[in-house]
């Protein structure tokens, strides 16, 4: 396993992050457990999770997968960067929830989610705590009061963000700064070959500001895994079915790119984005031990000049950062 720096932080992470959005929806309890063992004797360190993830199983049924995990394995805990979010509703809007309230970054929201989370992972800390998603409803100076209460609590470690702009990035940042606070350490952004906007704006902001970044969707919903035949996996829903047939052309090239030097479509497809600047590891999903130990062979591959060219002419990107990507 490769390790690198979260974001400016000292804490070493894998270059490998064990998304766990699958657990309680399309895998079961007993391979998920298997997965997150196997994850630690390959050296993952990184697990990355939600307070809403949970599927068919019910909001928050992740975060007590993993606590039933950890609980079963003591000793486990204090090996692991476990990262969690907050900001998704928790309940169905009704006459006898809190539905006004309970959703986005509020102090109030923040501090009840991560009571809850704490309790169904089962650990006494959130190592990176993420706002899900920007709430343009709040002020910063609400949502850092919130966070440095729990910081002072021992309750978080770090904060980070996911969706977040370029723009939000450096107003977070910056309103941090003003307060002694050292704010967002990473962000996590939808990021693969198919996708690559944040490339504009996003990553120079992150990089300025010392966030590491972690891709969401590594894998552009399976389109870059080489395809599958197991009626669960996401690259054979529709959705994705109807984009593989639009790409044709240029997914039989990049599968055949792959497959002429030893590699699979999924491997290559990770490996691209280690390569990438900024990157600190891209948020894998696997719903079987198969699918974990493949994505960590992307650790194994090196992408030279011409194979990097090569993947920019079959994917372009946006031309690189903003303005120069549009403007002279």
């Amino acid at each position: 396993m490769d390790y690198t720096q979260l974001g400016r932080t000292g804490t070493s992470v894998s270059r490998i992050v064990l998304g766990t959005m699958n657990f309680g929806d399309r895998t079961s309890e007993e391979d998920a457990f298997a997965i997150m063992d196997r994850a630690l004797e390959l050296g993952v360190n990184f697990f990355d999770t939600a307070n809403g993830y949970g599927g068919a199983s019910g909001r928050g049924a992740t975060e007590e997968i993993i606590g039933r995990w950890l609980t079963a394995r003591p000793g486990v805990r204090d090996d692991l960067v476990l990262a969690t979010k907050v900001h998704s509703p928790m309940q169905d809007p009704g006459p006898d929830g809190d539905a006004v309230n309970a959703r986005g970054a509020s102090a109030w929201q923040v501090r009840r989610e991560v009571i809850g989370s704490l309790r169904r992972l089962q650990t006494d800390r959130i190592d990176l705590y993420q706002f899900h998603h920007i709430d343009r409803h709040i002020s910063w100076q609400e949502m850092w009061q919130a966070m440095e209460v729990l910081v002072a609590r021992g309750e978080v470690l770090y904060t980070g963000s996911s969706n977040f702009a370029a723009w939000n990035i450096a107003q977070a940042n910056e309103i941090a700064s003003q307060r002694h606070f050292l704010g967002l350490v990473s962000e996590q952004s939808l990021y693969n070959l198919v996708q690559r906007s944040i490339e504009l704006e996003v990553i120079p902001a992150a990089q300025n500001y010392g966030l590491g970044i972690l891709p969401w969707s590594p894998l552009a919903g399976g389109l870059l895994s080489g395809g599958s035949t197991d009626a669960k996996a996401r690259s054979a829903a529709a959705g994705i079915t109807s984009q593989r047939e639009e790409r044709r052309d240029q997914l039989d090239a990049y599968e055949s790119f792959a497959r002429e030097r030893g590699w699979t479509p999924s491997a290559l497809g990770l490996s691209w984005l280690l390569h990438q600047p900024g990157v600190t590891g891209p948020i894998v999903g696997p719903r079987t031990v198969e699918q974990l130990e493949s994505a960590v062979s992307a650790l194994e591959i090196s992408l030279g000049e011409d194979d990097l060219r090569a993947l920019d002419e079959m994917f372009p990107g946006p031309g690189g950062q903003a303005p120069e990507a549009y403007a002279w």
